[in-house]
C-alpha cells in the first residue's frame, strides 16, 4: 500500500509541475543559442560574425556546389585513421601502465609531458618526416587524442577493486584472463570517459593538421574562406566541424551505453 501511495504521490507531483519544466532541455538550449546568434549578428554588423541565417545560406551554397561533401569525405578518412590508431595504442599502453608499475615508471613521464605539450608544435616534425600528405595529418590526430586515452585507461585499471583481482586469481585466472575478463570490464566506464575526451581532441587535431600541414579537407575550406575574409564561410565550416564532433561523441556514447549496461542506473547519474 505504501509503495502504491508513493507512486500516486509522485504522479500527482509530476502533474503539478509547470509545463515549461517538461520541455526537452537540448532543443530549447539550441533554439536559444540560435536566436542569440541571429540577434547579435544583426545588431553588431560585424563582418566576421554574420547572422546565423547568412551562415546557413552560405553553407547551403557550399553544399550544393559539392565543396563541403568532398572535403568532409577527406577529413573523415583522416579522423577515422588517426582515432583508430589512438584508440588501439591508448588502450594497450594505458592498460600496461595501469597494470605494471615498471611500465608506468618508464613511460609515465613521456605520456604526461606529451599530453601537456602543445600538440601542434610537432606538426613541422611530422611534415619533415612524413611529407605533405595524409600521414602527417594522421600523426597530428594521434598526438592530440592518444595520451588522454592512455592516462584514463591507466587510472581506470589502477582503480579496479583488489578483491575482484584476488577472487579471479583464486579461481585460477591467468594474467590474460584477468585483464580481459575482470580488469577491463570493471574499468570500462572510466576508460570510455577517456575515449569520449579523445574523440573530441581527435577532431581538433584533424582540423589543425589539415590547416597547417596539408591544405586538404575541411581545413582547406576554412583556410581559403579565411583568406577571402569570408566570415560566413568560416562559420559555415565550423558548423560542419561541430556536427562531426557531436556525431563522433554520440557514437562513442552509444558504444559506452552498450558496454556498461551492467552499471547501476543511479551510479550512471540518470535519475
Amino acid at each position: 500500500m505504501s509503495a502504491l501511495a508513493e507512486r500516486r504521490g509522485a504522479a500527482r507531483g509530476g502533474r503539478g509541475r509547470p509545463s515549461w519544466r517538461r520541455l526537452p532541455a537540448a532543443p530549447v538550449s539550441l533554439a536559444a543559442a540560435a536566436a542569440a546568434w541571429e540577434l547579435i549578428g544583426r545588431l553588431s554588423d560585424a563582418s566576421f560574425f554574420p547572422p546565423l541565417s547568412a551562415v546557413v545560406r552560405r553553407l547551403a551554397d557550399m553544399a550544393s556546389s559539392g565543396l563541403i561533401f568532398s572535403s568532409l569525405r577527406d577529413s573523415l578518412v583522416n579522423l577515422v585513421l588517426g582515432f583508430a590508431l589512438s584508440l588501439v595504442a591508448g588502450l594497450v599502453v594505458g592498460a600496461a601502465m595501469g597494470r605494471y608499475r615498471k611500465v608506468e615508471a618508464a613511460l609515465g613521464v613521456y605520456v604526461y609531458a606529451l599530453l601537456t605539450a602543445p600538440s601542434l608544435v610537432f606538426a613541422p616534425i611530422f611534415f619533415s618526416l612524413l611529407g605533405e600528405g595524409r600521414g602527417s595529418i594522421v600523426a597530428v590526430v594521434v598526438m592530440y587524442a592518444m595520451f588522454v586515452i592512455v592516462i584514463n585507461t591507466a587510472s581506470a585499471i589502477q582503480s579496479v577493486p583488489a578483491h575482484l583481482v584476488e577472487m579471479a586469481r583464486s579461481y585460477g585466472a591467468g594474467e590474460t584472463q584477468l585483464m580481459l575478463r575482470v580488469m577491463l570490464p570493471a574499468a570500462a566506464p572510466m576508460i570510455m570517459a577517456g575515449v569520449r575526451l579523445g574523440v573530441g581532441r581527435a577532431v581538433t587535431g584533424m582540423i589543425n593538421g589539415e590547416m597547417f600541414i596539408a591544405v586538404v579537407g575541411l581545413g582547406r575550406v576554412v583556410t581559403q574562406a579565411g583568406g577571402r575574409f569570408d566570415g560566413a564561410g568560416v562559420l559555415a565550416v565550423l558548423l560542419v566541424i561541430i556536427a562531426v564532433a557531436l556525431g563522433a561523441v554520440g557514437l562513442v556514447q552509444a558504444v559506452d551505453r552498450r558496454l556498461t549496461r551492467w552499471v547501476p542506473q543511479v551510479t550512471r547519474g540518470n535519475r
